[in-house]
């Protein structure tokens, strides 16, 4: 059974995971993200995705290596990670009372043969209208600085939410389990095998 990598030190997407009790191994991905690519958001991450697993190919050669990244885009506006909470404050007031888009691309490269197998899923997300001072409340209890949209659905962000439609949950925090399961088997893995094991 060939190796699994995760490529990315999410502590969100290593715990998804490790909490199926699957061997893995994480590593952080050599790979630049170039937010100044001309790429409409859905592009933009499935490019992330596949460069994230492409750049740890050569270090293991024998490996299935899961490259993913997650773009919030309101239209076609993409969202950045903020990096303080008044531009967490900020972006949380651009999406209140709106509906956007949490793009999750999956790449799953196979090293030994260099065949990528891709999916990506997207979530509709229905934000409530939200009060200045309720969004400086929810970023000083959740503290989301440097999460995607400017939220973390693994704290409190869950109840900012009218509705969050998509295919897989797991995908909001990260990583769509049933997608890489997908992905596995898509590969000639043994998805199952590899979390119930004898």
């Amino acid at each position: 059974m060939k190796p699994l990598i995760l490529a990315s030190t999410s502590p969100y997407r290593k715990a998804l995971l490790t909490d199926l009790g699957i061997p893995f191994q994480a590593e952080k991905p050599p790979f630049e993200e170039e937010n100044t690519l001309n790429l409409p958001p859905r592009k933009m991450a499935e490019a992330f995705a596949r460069g994230k697993a492409l750049s740890l190919a050569e270090q293991f050669p024998q490996a299935l290596i899961l490259g993913s990244d997650q773009v919030p885009a309101l239209g076609e506006e993409i969202l950045r990670k903020p990096e303080s909470p008044s531009e967490a404050v900020e972006q949380l007031m651009k999406l209140s009372g709106r509906t956007h888009q949490l793009i999750t691309a999956v790449a799953l490269l196979d090293a030994s043969t260099g065949l990528f197998y891709e999916e990506t899923v997207v979530h509709s997300m229905e934000m409530r209208t939200l009060t200045q001072t309720q969004a400086e409340l929810y970023v000083k209890k959740d503290r989301p600085t440097g999460c995607a949209g400017g939220y973390r659905i693994e704290g409190t962000g869950t109840a900012l939410f009218r509705s969050m439609e998509g295919k897989d949950h797991t995908g909001i925090i990260g990583l769509p389990i049933s997608t890489v399961g997908n992905l596995v088997e898509a590969a000639g893995g043994k998805w199952l095998e590899r979390i119930y094991r004898a």
